[in-house]
C-alpha cells in the first residue's frame, strides 16, 4: 500500500521498525527540502517576504494539527521537540506547581520512559505518590481495575493510548469520563496511536496530549504539546528565552506573549513542523480508518502464522494495533534480531523503553514487530519462514 512513495523502501530491506519510528513519504521530503532551499529564514522574527512565508507554512501546520486531532483553539498546539519533551513540559510546568505532597498519580507497568520517569521526578520532589493501575489478564487496563486505585487524594491519570509493548488500545474516552467524574486530570501518550487511528481530543475530553512528528511520516525532533487551553494559560513555561516574551525590563518586570508562542521559546524546527504539517496532509489523504483496517488485517495474518511455531512464545495474542511482541524460545531476543538483520530485517529487541512492564508479564526483554500501512504479506511470510526453523537459528548464532 502506497510503497512506491517511500524512497526507503527501494533499498533491500523489510522494515518492521515502526513503532520506533516511520520511514518517511517524498512529500514531506521534499516539503523539508524546499523550506531549506527557497526560503529558509526564521519563523515570527522576519520583516521581508521569505519570512512572511515562513511565519504562512509554520502556522498552517498547526492549524493542520489542530484539524488531524479536532482541537477546538489553535492556541492548544503547541510544538515542540518530541512527546518526550511534551510530556516533561506536562509534568514540570503544569503539575509541578499543582500537586501537593500526597497526591496521586495513576500510571501503569507497560508505560513507556516518557510517561514514568517525568512523574517519578515529581514523586522524588514534590512527595506525590505513584500508583500502579492493574492490568488484566491480557496486560490491558479496564475501568474496572482503574476504578479499584482511584482515592480521593488522585489528580492525575496518566495512560498511553497504545502501548509501545503490549499494544493494547485504551479505552480513553471512558477513562476521561470516570477521571472527570472524580475531579482527575487525564494525560495521554499518544506516540503510539495517533499516526495508527483517529484521535479526537474534544471527544475524548483529555486535558493534555503528546506527540512525535516521526512516528507518523514526519521528521525527527518535531513533536506536538497539546492542551486544554484554559489549563495551558496556567502551565509556566519550561524554557524561557527568545521569541515568547513580549519585553522584560529587569527580573521583576517579565512579559510574556499569548498561547501558543509563549511556550515554543527559541527558534523551532521550522522544517521539522513544515514536514509534520506534509505527513498529516499525506496521512490525510489515505485516510486514517483505511490506515487502521490494513494494520489489523497485517496483524491478523502475522499472528496467526506465529501462533502455529511451537518455539515463539507470543506475549500479545490480544492486542488492536500493529504491535505483536513476542520471544523464540531459548534464545536472547537480541540474538534473534541479529539473525534476522542478516536477511535486511528490521526489528526492534529489548526492554524498549518500557522496563516496567517486567513487573506484569515476567518478561524483561522480547523481540517486537510494530507493522504499518505499507507494510506486506510478503514480508511476513519471509519473517515467519525465517522464525520457523529454531535450528538454524541457533545455528546462525554460533
Amino acid at each position: 500500500m502506497n510503497r512506491e512513495d517511500f524512497p526507503m523502501l527501494k533499498q533491500d530491506i523489510i522494515y518492521l521498525d515502526n513503532g520506533a519510528t516511520s520511514l518517511k513519504p517524498q512529500s514531506v521530503l521534499d516539503a523539508m527540502q524546499d523550506y531549506y532551499e527557497n526560503y529558509s529564514a526564521n519563523a515570527h522574527r522576519g520583516d521581508y517576504d521569505i519570512s512572511f512565508k515562513v511565519d504562512l507554512e509554520y502556522e498552517n501546520a498547526r492549524d493542520k494539527v489542530v484539524n488531524f486531532i479536532n482541537a477546538q483553539d489553535r492556541a492548544e498546539v503547541i510544538f515542540t521537540s518530541g512527546a518526550t519533551e511534551s510530556l516533561n513540559m506536562i509534568a514540570s510546568g503544569f503539575f509541578a506547581p499543582l500537586l501537593e505532597a500526597g497526591d496521586e498519580i495513576i500510571i501503569t507497568t507497560s508505560e513507556h520512559a516518557s510517561n514514568v520517569l517525568p512523574w517519578f521526578r515529581l514523586a522524588r520532589n514534590k512527595g506525590v505518590k505513584i500508583k500502579y493501575l492493574p492490568l488484566d489478564d491480557n496486560y490491558h487496563v479496564t475501568l474496572e481495575n482503574l476504578k479499584s486505585v482511584i482515592s480521593s487524594n488522585t489528580k492525575v491519570i496518566a495512560l498511553a493510548a497504545i502501548t509501545n509493548v503490549i499494544g493494547d488500545v485504551r479505552p480513553i474516552k471512558e477513562i476521561t469520563k470516570l477521571a472527570h467524574e472524580n475531579g482527575i486530570f487525564v494525560v495521554v501518550d499518544g506516540a503510539q496511536s495517533v499516526a495508527h487511528m483517529k484521535t479526537d481530543v474534544q471527544d475524548w475530553d483529555i486535558d493534555f496530549l503528546a506527540f512525535s512528528a516521526h512516528k507518523m511520516l514526519g521528521p525527527t525532533g518535531t513533536g506536538v504539546l497539546y492542551g486544554k487551553k484554559e489549563l495551558l494559560e496556567n502551565m509556566e513555561p519550561v524554557n524561557l528565552g527568545g521569541g515568547m516574551n513580549e519585553s522584560f525590563d529587569n527580573e521583576n518586570a517579565i512579559y510574556l506573549k499569548d498561547l501558543p508562542t509563549r511556550l515554543e521559546a527559541g527558534t523551532p524546527n521550522i522544517a521539522g513542523v513544515i514536514g509534520l504539517g506534509a505527513a498529516i496532509d499525506y496521512l490525510e489523504k489515505i485516510g486514517m480508518d483505511k490506515i487502521r483496517e490494513r494494520e489489523l488485517h497485517l496483524r491478523n495474518y502475522l499472528v496467526e502464522k506465529l501462533i502455529k511455531i511451537p518455539h515463539i512464545d507470543l506475549l500479545n495474542l490480544e492486542a488492536d494495533s500493529g504491535i505483536v511482541a513476542f520471544n523464540v524460545d531459548g534464545v536472547f531476543s537480541q540474538d534473534v534480531a541479529y539473525y534476522l538483520n542478516k536477511y535486511n530485517i528490521c526489528v526492534r529487541a529489548g526492554n524498549h523503553c518500557a522496563k516496567l512492564i517486567k513487573n506484569a508479564i515476567g518478561v524483561t526483554n522480547s523481540v517486537r514487530v510494530s507493522l504499518y500501512f505499507y507494510n506486506t504479506e510478503n514480508e511476513i511470510d519471509t519473517l515467519v519462514d525465517l522464525l520457523k526453523d529454531k535450528a538454524k537459528i541457533m545455528e546462525e548464532m554460533i
